[in-house]
């Protein structure tokens, strides 16, 4: 059995996802997105947009400054000379992935048919389920408001039941969920369902995987963006089961996809053909759910970064900040910001900056410095404007 060391294992993992790589020199396109998303598979959706919403920020972090729309019209865009790209669905979360990976994933769509939360949600509400389904026919997409309102105003006999928006609300889920409604479209990061046969093309809703290849493609999907990982990151890429990943990782280990490794005395698997780089390489800003660093205990085996998202943490007891992005610089993880895009000021606020124990602020400030300054320039902000929280923003002050 090889074994890596974590610097090896750190190396692997950073060019695996894609940062070894320089970022286009021209407009970033179609293509460089569709190769992107072949690489990392999936991109994370979330509500937040203190600075910027999650899904856009890995493909900046890769690609540079792009036009983000380029993103909106492959996620929720479809036309004969740009056909749809990315569908959302439960991934790793809620995800964009490849519309040609539905049919990975349908053996989750029929969990929450049969045998999750959804089941019991719509057995309970099956006359609304109906409701819903025949409102989205007609409308076309439509939010759950809007879905609500058209089930509110169908007629009913006086014994009819009377449906709550939490309980449309509810039900749509369950129904994308168990992939009969999809997302066409997002106005406001509201979704808008629709049918799934009007939403993605109908090979792709035709195709059929057998649930045990569509595991062992998974799971090996999750090991190659990965590059090297443990048994419990790979279940983590696409959460998968213990019970799921462990006959797959068999499998692939004996066809010889993947290949058991030694990651400073842990167990892994390294996937196969991946080179192991001499070089730290990668330098970017990452946002809290990036595929990087999204499995917090990963991040801390490999990189010694410990990382919790505090968002949900008062105030008074946030130890770095509200939304704060890791800084990797030359593949290694070694400050991080809190960061805020004010559009009224104009401005990308850093209320704060820290740097990692033993890490040289002469060094990391000035590189901090220009990747705020880009990022700036690509979120629309005309300046940078730093605080006095933590250990590095004097320094960080003065390389801006």
């Amino acid at each position: 059995m090889a074994t890596l060391t974590l610097a090896q294992a750190r190396r692997v993992a950073v060019a695996a996802q894609g940062f070894h790589q320089a970022p286009p020199r021209g407009v970033v396109t179609r293509a460089h997105l569709r190769r992107l998303i072949s690489r990392i598979q999936l991109l994370q959706l979330d509500s937040v947009s203190v600075a910027v919403r999650a899904h856009y920020a890995p493909v900046y972090s890769r690609l540079g400054p792009y036009d983000r729309t380029l993103l909106d019209r492959a996620a929720w865009s479809d036309t004969a000379r740009a056909p749809r790209l990315l569908v959302e669905y439960w991934a790793h979360e809620a995800a964009l992935v490849s519309v040609a990976d539905w049919p990975l994933l349908a053996w989750r769509m029929r969990e929450y048919t049969h045998g999750r939360w959804g089941t019991e949600i719509v057995r309970r509400n099956r006359a609304l389920a109906e409701d819903i389904l025949a409102a989205v026919a007609e409308l076309g997409p439509s939010t759950a408001g809007q879905i609500e309102a058209a089930v509110a105003a169908q007629p009913r006999g006086a014994t009819g039941p009377w449906w709550g928006r939490s309980d449309t609300k509810w039900v749509a889920e369950a129904l994308w969920s168990a992939g009969t409604l999809a997302t066409a479209t997002r106005s406001g990061f509201a979704r808008h369902y629709d049918l799934a046969a009007r939403v993605l093309p109908a090979e792709v809703l035709a195709r059929r995987v057998d649930d045990d290849e569509a595991i062992r493609e998974l799971t090996l999907r999750a090991a190659t963006a990965l590059g090297v990982g443990t048994a419990a990151d790979i279940r983590d890429y696409f959460r998968l089961s213990a019970a799921q990943v462990r006959p797959a990782l068999a499998a692939l280990v004996g066809s010889g996809d993947l290949e058991p490794v030694s990651i400073a005395g842990s167990p892994g698997y390294l996937a196969a053909g991946q080179p192991i780089p001499r070089a730290d390489r990668g330098t970017a800003l990452l946002c809290p759910f990036d595929p990087l660093i999204f499995f917090r205990p990963r991040v801390q085996r490999l990189f010694g970064f410990r990382y919790r998202i505090e968002i949900y943490t008062p105030a008074a007891k946030r130890e770095f900040g509200y939304y704060v992005w890791p800084l990797l610089l030359d593949g290694e993880l070694v400050a991080r910001v809190d960061l805020k895009a004010d559009r009224a000021t104009g401005a990308l606020q850093v209320p704060g900056a820290f740097l990692e124990d033993g890490r040289d602020p002469g060094r990391v400030a000035p590189a901090l410095a220009a990747e705020l300054v880009t990022m700036a320039g690509w979120l629309g902000p005309s300046r940078v404007d730093v605080g006095r929280r933590g250990d590095l923003a004097a320094a960080l002050r003065a390389a801006l």
